[in-house]
């Protein structure tokens, strides 16, 4: 079972070719952030690389782009995408939010940054990350191997209360209550060291005809524990102010979520942004002085089509939302 200080278990060699890696909603992505030559684009969420290739073309030889990824998985993706990649090209591996947070205090400047969030195909594909509910494998989840808390610790020290308010808050798990309960029970016996031990345990706990309705009966679960282990949401509501105040003026910001938590925090941002004055209605002139800083171009997020669904059924609930900086 991987632990605080275990060895990081990553191969050396790449799973699978560029190629294979299909980047969401790529399209709708380069049209949105419009990349010209001799900008300055960030990809806060590098991965296996495949917006980072495509915007790297739109650059066409002049400009810059800064690759971000926690997990050092993305490194090796990286070394290739670098050298193909014919523009300048830097690698910051660290949490998006603090990597942004850490360039905008250094006054470093973007044109377009994009944020692809959730995991990524590299990091699903790998059974030995624990991120799969669909392959018995242990209980890690952590994007950056040498974080100490993994879902194994999360699933056998927090208490029940604080399992079942993730279970519902980040899965919306009808049956956080049940699940969390046959956890605690279960864990008494024999701590949680595999992804299928704890499979099984949440199959047990749920109604029969729930197993078999609309998707995996773990999928939720393994959703909540995944942005608990990597704290997913905190990430995004830091990366967010620190992304605008490095984009210059006219510079665009793409986000891409998998989930309504994702997508409600950065549609609030944008909308909250995006407000002019504050002063009471009844005020005869503007005394706040508050202008936008920023302005949507997504008045709905942007989704998927049906042939890129069919293609890449993981893109199935993307939600792509675009703004530019006043």
């Amino acid at each position: 079972m991987p632990s605080k200080g275990a060895p990081n278990m990553l191969p050396n060699v790449l799973p699978h070719a560029d190629s294979d890696h299909i980047p969401v909603l790529a399209d709708e992505v380069r049209e949105l952030l419009a990349v010209r030559p001799g900008e300055t684009v960030v990809d806060a969420t590098f991965g296996a690389g495949g917006h980072s290739r495509l915007l790297a073309q739109d650059l066409a030889g002049r400009g810059k782009l800064v690759a971000i990824d926690r997990d050092p998985g993305a490194k090796p993706y990286f070394d290739r995408f670098k050298a193909a990649a014919g523009v300048e090209v830097r690698f910051l591996r660290g949490d998006f939010a603090v990597v942004l947070t850490q360039l905008a205090a250094n006054d470093i400047g973007a044109d377009a940054i994009l944020l692809d969030l959730g995991i990524s195909s590299m990091q699903i594909d790998r059974p030995e990350r624990g991120f799969s509910y669909a392959t018995d494998a242990p209980l890690d989840m952590r994007m950056d191997p040498s974080s100490e808390a993994s879902a194994a610790e999360i699933v056998n020290t927090w208490d029940e209360r604080e399992l079942a308010t993730i279970f519902r808050r980040y899965g919306e798990e009808r049956y956080a209550k049940a699940i969390a309960r046959a956890i605690v029970r279960q864990r008494a016996e024999h701590p949680f060291a595999r992804t299928g031990e704890l499979v099984d345990t949440i199959k047990l706990a749920i109604p029969t005809p729930a197993r078999f309705g609309e998707g995996h009966p773990a999928k939720r679960v393994f959703q909540a524990l995944r942005i608990a282990v990597n704290d997913e949401l905190g990430q995004l509501e830091a990366a967010l102010p620190a992304a605008l105040q490095m984009l210059r003026p006219g510079g665009r910001l793409a986000v891409i979520s998998f989930h309504s938590l994702e997508d409600r925090i950065v549609k609030r941002f944008v909308a909250e942004q995006a407000k002019g004055c504050t002063c009471p209605p009844d005020f005869p002139v503007c005394v706040c002085g508050k202008e936008p800083t920023l302005r949507s171009l997504t008045r709905k997020p942007v989704r998927p089509g049906r042939h890129e669904t069919d293609t890449n059924p993981r893109a199935a609930s993307a939600r792509l939302r675009v703004a530019v900086k006043a």
